[in-house]
């Protein structure tokens, strides 16, 4: 089996490939092609790869040639950022600079990313029809929902979005309960939803877990949202519901802390990326404190000053590489696997969350085999998750439409109107200050 990473020196590469190679991974990768842009980063992280176990009979490729990279491809991974972190930092701080929230996927700044992303995705699935027709994408970059939800047009079922946020959710779960959690009702969007049941032999045991403030503090999602509210909903949300429940708090946050989350990421990857230059023979000591450094302060804006790195450890696991060999695992043996994906919201029983277009792509629950990717049912969502997700799908699909039909006029629609920005006139800022620091929005006419 051929497996092709998009984004071949990106930063977490060499959990991908460690995850590919090892003896023990799911599913034989024969080959393990790399591709990116920039030769000089993909030479660092393969210093890193150098210094890892394996690769145990696989063979490696490396190039900047898109085409060699996926020709024959069996399956593609792709965790692309366009316009590097500084292209983040600027997405952040143009929302900060209006008020509103600055964050990498969520809000504004997630829309942004989106416009000067989907271009370049577009570009990597029609490449993929010409070359590797018979590929499955996984898609890790960012906002994966949105990207996703672009990409089926072109790709049809052969194209699934992957977050380590809810396999994180059921893994913590799963602790709490002494099992792995195999029977669960989750319902959302990417960075937007909700784990609404547990089940062991038919009964939920979501309830008792929300009782139990000593089960609650081992659940990360628990502590950044607040017991109180967690009980409230009767549900565990996804962490990144958290800027939307306390937005004017983590608003003044950002603000409070004198960088962006973007900025912090950016300054701790020149240092690896200057000092692995300089010591190569060292790469993956300095990778290994780079990326320890990273998770510990991940979502640090959400706790309180001096306790910005206070995670549990076992909170510092990492999980979509895993999520991905798994995908590629049940398809290319047949063994079944329930994973939580991006996909689109049909199944042959029709709509899966009943309030949201059969056309578009939801996070849910599915059954991944030979067959493909297959949504499993869920229960509606009601109340607030309900207007909370039929909201943010209306802009995200406004965001694609933007950028579909080179339209400023639509992107100041899903900026207008994104529950975290609600102001028409912020809306039109928003698209005027992000076409003036991103050249490449000028096609937005």
């Amino acid at each position: 089996m051929k497996l092709t990473i998009i984004g071949g020196g990106g930063f977490r590469v060499p959990l991908v490939y460690q995850a590919a190679t090892s003896p023990d991974a799911p599913v034989n990768v024969d080959e393990l092609a790399f591709f990116d842009t920039s030769l000089d980063r993909m030479a660092t992280m393969r210093s890193v790869i150098a210094q890892l176990p394996g690769p145990f009979g696989t063979s490696l490729v490396f190039t900047d040639n898109l085409d060699q990279a996926l020709e024959g491809a069996d399956f593609v991974f792709c965790a692309i950022r366009v316009g590097g972190l500084t292209g983040r930092v600027s997405d952040e701080r143009v929302a900060l600079d209006l008020g509103v929230l600055g964050q990498e996927t969520t809000g504004p700044g997630g829309l942004a990313y989106a416009m000067r992303t989907i271009p370049e995705m577009v570009h990597l699935a029609q490449r993929m029809q010409a070359v590797a027709p018979n590929a499955y994408l996984v898609n890790f970059t960012n906002p994966a929902g949105i990207v996703t939800e672009a990409l089926t047009p072109l790709l049809g079922n052969r194209v699934v979005g992957i977050c380590d946020t809810p396999i994180g959710m059921l893994r913590r779960i799963g602790r709490i309960i002494g099992e792995d959690v195999t029977s669960y009702d989750y319902v959302g969007l990417n960075h937007l939803g909700w784990l609404r049941s547990v089940s062991v032999g038919g009964t939920d045991q979501l309830p008792a877990i929300l009782d139990d403030t000593t089960a609650l503090a081992q659940i990360e999602e628990a502590r950044l949202i607040g017991f109180d509210w967690v009980r409230q909903l009767g549900a565990i949300p996804n962490e990144y519901l958290y800027y939307y429940y306390y937005n004017r708090e983590a608003v003044a946050s950002i603000l409070s802390s004198g960088a962006t989350r973007g900025e912090k990421v950016l300054a701790q990857q020149t240092h690896f990326l200057d000092a692995a230059a300089a010591n190569p023979d060292q790469a993956m000591r300095l990778w290994t404190q780079a990326t320890d450094a990273r998770e510990a302060t991940y979502m640090a804006e959400a706790r309180p000053l001096g306790h910005e790195a206070d995670r549990l450890a076992e909170d510092l696991e990492g999980g979509y590489h895993i999520v991905a060999l798994e995908i590629m695992a049940a398809i290319a043996t047949g063994k079944t696997k329930n994973l939580i994906l991006n996909v689109t919201n049909h199944n042959d029983n029709g709509r899966v969350v009943d309030c949201l277009p059969q056309k578009c792509v939801v996070e849910v629950p599915c059954r991944v085999d030979a067959n493909g990717i297959t949504p499993l049912p869920v229960a509606p969502a009601t109340g607030h998750m309900q207007g909370l997700l039929t909201s943010v799908k209306a802009v995200e699909q406004l965001t694609i439409r933007a950028v579909a039909e080179k339209s400023a006029n639509l992107a100041w629609q899903a900026f207008a109107t994104h529950p975290l920005v609600n102001s028409v006139n912020i809306g039109r800022d928003l698209v005027r200050r992000y076409q003036q620091v991103h050249p490449e929005l000028a096609y937005l006419g």
